[in-house]
Parts: structure tokens; C-alpha cells; sequence
């Protein structure tokens, strides 16, 4: 129970001790469970109502997002749907760029990388606007719910109270409450996984103290009206043609205990009531035509049913995923402040607030849970939650790092089906990725390059320098693999190989040899958004060149995975055959560069930006298994050296990547320091690049601006430290730090093999482990450095 002590004055005003009380997660332990000792504590809180959107509290149930600032005269809620996009179905490729492709290689054998990047901007990009405009589209706000409350003659006093709000992890519910005139108000907030729509419930401890406004808005395309006492807005996106893009309906209605409901200019009005409840629902027509009433029918159903009833299903729902995995990283300050404060402490503290670490990693996997839902869409680059009309970057699926970040923690978090609406997406990419893959290869199988959307963006972007890349539905594959490595589902596997067998196809199509090495390549490549100095001492920075280090690493991770589909579906012998012979002819997952370095291009070339933010060479060690510091340790120290130079700062999604390469060179020490790097409190909305991530006060992720991948990557960086499956056996605390080694326990993570790992270390020793599986199995576990053999304990139950 957290207390709120003492009294507090506001000018002679002298207010009454109260006390707010959270719910009692222990209560929701199963006897004979060992007590988780933070999870009363997963909860942010906070003693002001936000001033900026990153102090909100994002509420999600996969679909609806809700994010309420907890004003206590005039409250803001921002509302989201994943499936609000603007855009629409497009054909930019140009089916003449292939012409161009033997002049291009050609530059480029000859070493002309300059001349061949000015080619490829004039003649091998996409065509029309590309991601600047529609019809690309745009992931979009739904808009904002706005409350006016009405305390009799206190409006001047606004604030006057002992106040807080809070996010419960453990319930997926905000509250806010305040005491203000000798009445003590509470609001709980939630968007409800069983029904669909997102409550608010308003009470007071004294009767008739409830009065408010309830209004809807949008900066453009929103047309509000009142009916029957029901607010609805609806409004038709841009498309980028004839402006008939998605349309959508959010509907409002409201149940009051005592008091009247009425409604005026647009707005819904309470007055004197008991208790108020606010439910929200809104429908694309994001696959559904039938939008507009299935909005009115969840509305019309959630104002007839029983709020606890509500809130019992939806919490219980909920914690069927929540509720799996738990971990408890040792004992430390027990920091009875709000979750901002803690923030500012935690970056220089000298002794490690562990729960702290602990409420992120949580907070990771509800944002997980609370940003996608099996037959939606997986999150974006804001995951559900965005308050503007023009989202950062566009809010899309950056196919070079962010969207398959979004995902990594996702498997070992005990969240796997939540990987699925990523391979939904990217199987329906695969038609328009075969146009791509002609129009500017001539190839078979499929390709998407750097940026997608719901719409089925495959081609290059607008500029040589970024949207040629080639990596990207080579590394969608990788996430797609994980889902199968995690789950031994054959089924699963049997629906995707298609997918693989595609991409594998396209790269193995594409390959011409470097007579420099005599291997083969891809041509044209680059290395993700990063450029080099042209070698003639021009000065020039160009970004174009053969066989990028990703690329080879790419290839030879999916050709191996098709390999084993083939062989274990029993299928595809020609094809795998060929890959087979492939694959001696791919240069191998890394080469040493002279100063010990990682060779980032398959040239030496001199990078332009040293610290640059993408890392992307080192994708054989995370998140492929190509490189490790057991089978591969001078290619591991070399990834050491490039990792050194590259520095520690960046944007928080690159600060994560950093978190991981760290855990899988077993250096526990340095990956929480770059999780300390991540946990630096901001403020800042500006448009990063460089150095200066951290984190906003509600614990999301900044570039900045927002983006959470840097949530979901240090999330599985945390995971990562404390448990590691790719080697061919199970790692246990592999990359444990100082910080956590006194004690600790892991509950319910996930290791390749569908197999559930519990376990528990004192003194940075491993002292009791379990592992379950639906089938028993035997596996090698490698426990406090002893590489073991164990069979897994059989469960249906997981």
C-alpha cells in the first residue's frame, strides 16, 4: 500500500491526511506459487496531471488506446485506433528500373560509387511522392476526448488537494484521484479487453458532487454530432487521390447514477450526479464495412452491462498474458516517490533502484499486450499511441531495425502469439513485394525494402541514400523464424514457409560475384541508413556499394532457416540442394577490418559518422546466432572493438540495440550501463538523430520524439541478460550485472524450444532452475558455467 503522509498547505487552506489504496496484486498469487515480492509495486504514479502528452498514461487492449492526462477542472484524453491510417493501395514501382540495374552494377565494379548512387536516384527509386505524403499514408490520431468538470464554486481553485494518478500494470487500469473541498473524487480508466471499448468510471465519496461536460474533437476530418444523447464524430482520411481514404465512427455514451443527462451543442452534460460512466467505442473500416454499427452495437452493449462485471472480464482477460512471466532483480531503496522523481534518481544513483528496472521491463510487456491483438495490425513505430495527425516518420513500419525490435522481447516475454499480426503483415506483403522483386531485379520471389504500411509498400523509398536497402524483408524473415523457434509449431511453419522460401528466392536470384573476393553479392547494397567516403579522396559521402556486411549476414541466416523448414516439413529437396550450394559461395558473417574493427561494407571503407546510430553489421550477433563468444570469439571481440567506437549515446531504440549486443558478449556490466543510459529522464520532442535518448516521465522511449522500440528493444535487452537460447542450449543469468547478483528470480520466461524457464540465483549463482514443455524433452542447459543436460518436466498448462 502506497500512503500519501503528512499535510500540505496551499496558501492557508490546510487539507485532510487520506489515503489512496492500490489493488492488492498478491491476492491474485496461486498457493504454492513462491510471492512475487514487486508485484504490488508495478505501478506508475505520479502526484500532478500531466502538462505534455509524454506524461500521460497509455492505456491499450490491441486496438483502442486511451491516454488520459488526469487534468482535475479540464481533462484531455487522447484516443487511438492501431488500424487508423491514411493512404491507400498503391503501385509506385518503376517497371523500367530493372534496365537500369546492369549499368548500376556495372558503376559499381568499377568502383564508381558516386556515379551509381546519382543513377539510382534518378532512375531506382519508387515512384510519385514516396513516404513524404499520401498516398504512403500515415498512422493517425483518433482525436481527444475532453471533460469539463463543474466543482460548484471551486473552479478557481483548480488543484487544491492531495492528488495522484496511476497506471496498475498488474490490471491494465489508471486512476486518478484527488480530494478537493472535503470531497475525495476517483477516476479509473480502462480500454477494455473484453468489451471492446474503452470506461471511465467517475465517483465521488459525497452524493450529487458530479458534474462535467463530455466533448469530442479532431484537428481535421471530424465531424461531431449529438443523437439521442450519444456523442458520435466521424470522418473520411485522406488517400492521396480522390480523398476517400479509410473512414472511421468513435461513439460516446454515457450511464450516470442520480443527477440528469443531457445534451447540448455537441456535447454531453451531467449534472449532480452520484457516479458517472463514460464508455468510448470507435470502428474503422480498416476491413470492416460494417464500421459504423459495429461501433454503435459495442456502445449499445457496454452501457447495458454491469461495471464490475466489465472490469472483472477485462482484467482477467488481461493477466492471461500479463500474468505469465515475473522477475524480481534483488532487494534495493524502497523509493516511496513518483515514478518521475525516481527517474531523475536512478540514472546516478549509487545503489541500484532494481524495481525500478523491473516496472520497465513490465512496463514493456504491457505495451506489448496493450499494442496489438491477434488479426490487427502489430505496432508501429509509436506502437498504438500517437497524438498528432502527422505521426513522427510517419508512424509506418521501418523495415531497417524499429519494427522487428518492436518484437524481439516479445517470444522470451511469454507473449507469443502477439508475434503473429507481424506475420500476417508481412505475408501480405509478398504479392506486391513480387512486383518489386521484377520491376527492379527482374527476380523471382519477393522483396520489401526499408519502409511498408497496412497499404503494402514494397518498393525502394525516395532516396538512394536510405530506401534502396535491400535487408529488409530478409530481416522480417528473421522474426517470422524466431515465432517457429520459440514454438516448434509446425503448422505455423507450414504457413509461412512460403514467405521464406519467396525472400530466399529473390536473394538468391540477385547475387552477381565481387571479383575483388570472388564471393557473391548483392549489387546494388548499403548498409542501413549509414554512408562512407567514396576511396578517391573526393571527400564524397555515398551510401552505395556491393555486398554490405547485413546483407551477406541476412542471407546466410535465411538460407540456413529455409534449409532446415525444407528438411523438417520434408519438402523443397531441389530447392534446398541449391541453397545449400549457395551458401560456400556467401562471404562469411563477418571480416576483421585492420584496426580489429567489424567490417561494416565489404570494402574498408572510412565511415562518414563514427558514432553512427545504426549498427546494422552487427546483426550476426543479434539477433542472428552467427556470431558468438563461444563459437566465433575473434569475429565476437571484433564486434567488442566496432561496439567501443560506436560509443554509448543515441537514440534510445539504438542505445537498446547496443543493450543487446552487450548481453550476447556476455558483458553484463555494460549492457546495464546502456540501460541506465536509456532510463535518462527527458523532456524533448525534437526530431533526434544523433546522441540525447532516454526516457519520458511515463516511461516511454525517446528518440526523441516518441518511439517505442527503445521500450520493446531494452526490454529484451533485460531479458536477454538473464536468459539466452540461441547457442543450441539454455543460458542461465548469462549476462547478469553487479547490480543484480545479490539475488533474484525469473518466473515463466520462454527459451527456443517452446520451452517455460523458472529460476532463482543468490550471489550471482544459479540455485534452483525448472524447465516445462508440453512434450518432454532433453536439453543442454548451461548452469553457473556448467554446460548440463536436463529433460524437461511435460505440461499442458503453460
Amino acid at each position: 500500500m502506497m500512503r500519501c503522509n503528512g499535510f500540505k498547505k496551499f496558501g492557508v487552506f490546510v487539507l485532510a491526511f487520506f489515503v489512496f489504496l492500490p489493488f492488492n496484486n498478491q491476492a491474485q498469487q496461486k498457493p504454492g506459487q513462491p510471492v512475487d515480492p514487486v508485484a504490488s509495486r508495478l505501478r506508475l504514479w505520479y502526484d500532478k496531471p500531466a502538462k505534455q502528452w509524454e506524461e500521460t498514461l497509455p492505456l491499450g487492449n490491441g486496438r483502442l488506446g486511451m491516454m488520459p492526462d488526469g487534468g482535475v477542472v479540464e481533462e484531455n484524453i487522447v484516443l487511438n485506433d492501431i488500424t487508423l491510417w491514411s493512404g491507400a493501395p498503391q503501385d509506385a514501382n518503376n517497371y523500367a528500373a530493372y534496365k537500369k540495374l546492369p549499368e548500376i552494377q556495372q558503376l559499381l565494379l568499377d568502383g564508381k560509387n558516386d556515379q551509381a548512387q546519382a543513377l539510382i536516384d534518378k532512375d531506382f527509386i519508387c515512384t510519385g511522392k514516396g513516404s513524404g505524403a499520401e498516398p504512403f499514408g500515415c498512422f493517425q490520431t483518433l482525436g481527444k476526448l475532453s471533460i469539463q468538470y463543474r466543482y460548484g464554486n471551486s473552479n478557481a481553485a483548480q488543484e487544491r488537494g492531495l492528488y495522484i494518478r496511476t497506471l496498475f500494470l498488474n490490471h491494465a487500469i489508471a486512476r486518478t484521484e484527488f480530494k478537493l473541498d472535503g470531497v475525495k473524487y476517483e477516476r479509473d480508466y480502462f480500454t477494455s479487453f473484453s468489451d471492446d471499448v474503452g470506461i471511465i468510471r467517475i465517483k465521488a465519496d459525497k452524493r450529487r458532487a458530479i458534474s462535467l461536460a463530455v466533448g469530442l474533437s479532431r484537428e481535421e476530418k471530424g465531424t461531431v454530432t449529438t443523437i439521442n444523447n450519444t456523442l458520435e464524430m466521424y470522418g473520411q482520411l485522406d488517400n492521396g487521390t480522390d480523398g476517400k481514404g479509410m473512414e472511421y465512427l468513435a461513439a460516446i455514451g454515457i450511464r450516470q447514477s442520480g443527477g440528469r443527462l443531457r445534451s447540448l451543442d455537441n456535447k454531453l452534460l451531467v449534472d449532480s450526479a452520484d457516479e458517472v460512466l463514460i464508455y468510448i467505442s470507435n470502428k474503422t473500416s480498416f476491413k470492416d464495412h460494417d464500421f459504423r454499427q459495429q461501433a454503435r452495437r459495442l456502445l449499445t452493449r457496454a452501457l447495458a452491462g454491469n461495471y464490475k462485471v466489465q472490469f472483472d472480464k477485462h482484467w482477467r482477460q488481461y493477466r492471461q498474458l500479463f500474468a505469465r512471466t515475473s522477475i524480481y532483480l534483488g532487494p534495493g531503496p524502497r523509493y516511496e516517490m513518483p515514478t518521475n522523481k525516481r527517474l531523475e534518481k536512478f540514472y546516478n544513483a549509487t545503489t541500484p533502484d532494481n524495481d525500478l528496472t523491473v516496472l520497465f521491463y513490465q512496463f514493456s510487456r504491457y505495451l506489448t499486450i496493450s499494442s496489438t491483438r491477434v488479426g490487427l495490425l502489430p505496432p508501429n513505430l509509436q506502437g498504438l499511441w500517437a497524438h498528432q495527425i502527422r505521426t513522427p516518420w510517419n508512424g509506418d513500419y521501418h523495415l531497417d531495425v524499429n519494427v522487428q525490435m518492436n518484437h524481439w522481447g516479445v517470444e522470451p516475454g511469454n507473449l507469443s502469439e502477439l508475434n503473429l499480426p507481424l506475420a500476417e503483415l508481412v505475408s501480405s506483403l509478398v504479392p506486391h513485394g513480387e512486383k518489386t522483386a521484377k520491376a527492379y531485379y527482374n527476380a523471382d520471389g519477393w522483396i520489401a525494402h526499408v519502409i511498408t504500411n497496412p497499404w503494402m509498400f514494397t518498393e525502394p523509398g525516395e532516396s538512394a541514400s536510405w530506401g534502396v536497402s535491400k535487408s529488409g524483408s530478409g530481416w522480417l524473415c528473421n522474426n517470422l523464424w524466431d515465432h517457429y523457434a520459440f514454438t516448434h509449431d509446425k503448422n505455423y511453419l507450414k504457413k509461412i514457409y512460403p514467405v521464406l522460401k519467396g525472400s530466399a528466392q529473390f536473394y538468391a536470384a540477385i547475387l552477381i560475384k565481387d571479383p575483388k573476393t570472388g564471393y557473391m553479392v548483392t549489387s546494388p547494397s548499403s548498409s542501413p541508413e549509414n554512408s562512407f567516403f567514396m576511396p578517391d579522396g573526393s571527400g564524397k559521402h555515398v551510401s552505395i556499394c556491393m555486398g554490405a556486411t547485413i546483407d551477406n549476414q541476412i542471407i546466410r541466416e535465411l538460407f540456413t532457416n529455409v534449409i532446415e523448414a525444407a528438411n523438417t516439413l520434408g519438402i523443397d529437396a531441389d530447392f534446398r540442394d541449391q541453397l545449400v550450394a549457395k551458401l560456400v559461395q556467401i562471404p562469411p558473417a563477418g571480416r576483421i577490418a585492420p584496426d580489429g574493427r567489424l567490417m561494416e561494407w565489404l570494402e574498408n571503407y572510412q565511415e562518414t559518422d563514427k558514432e553512427h546510430r545504426h549498427i546494422s553489421h552487427l546483426y550476426g550477433l543479434y539477433p542472428a546466432n552467427l556470431i558468438t563468444p563461444s563459437q566465433t570469439p575473434a569475429l565476437a571481440d571484433a564486434c567488442r572493438k566496432s561496439l567501443n567506437v560506436r560509443g554509448d549515446d543515441g537514440p534510445s531504440w539504438a542505445i537498446a540495440y547496443k543493450q543487446l549486443f552487450w548481453a550476447r558478449l556476455h558483458d553484463g556490466n555494460r549492457a546495464y550501463k546502456l540501460f541506465r543510459e536509456i532510463m535518462k529522464p527527458t523532456r524533448k520532442t525534437d526530431i533526434n538523430y544523433g546522441a540525447g535518448g532516454g526516457v519520458y516521465p511515463n516511461l516511454l522511449s525517446a528518440g526523441p520524439p516518441f518511439q517505442i522500440d527503445g521500450n520493446f528493444g531494452a526490454g529484451a535487452g533485460i531479458a536477454e541478460m538473464l536468459l539466452q537460447s540461441h547457442e543450441g542450449f539454455i543460458n542461465l543469468i548469462p549476462a547478469i550485472p553487479d547490480a543484480w547478483k545479490p539475488e533474484g528470480f525469473v518466473k515463466g520466461m520462454k527459451a527456443r524450444g517452446n520451452i517455460t524457464v523458472s529460476f532463482a540465483w543468490k550471489a550471482g549463482k544459479v540455485t534452483s532452475y525448472s524447465l516445462t514443455s508440453p512434450v518432454a524433452q532433453i536439453v543442454p542447459v548451461k548452469v553457473n558455467g556448467q554446460l548440463l543436460t536436463v529433460k524437461t518436466k511435460q505440461s499442458t498448462n503453460l
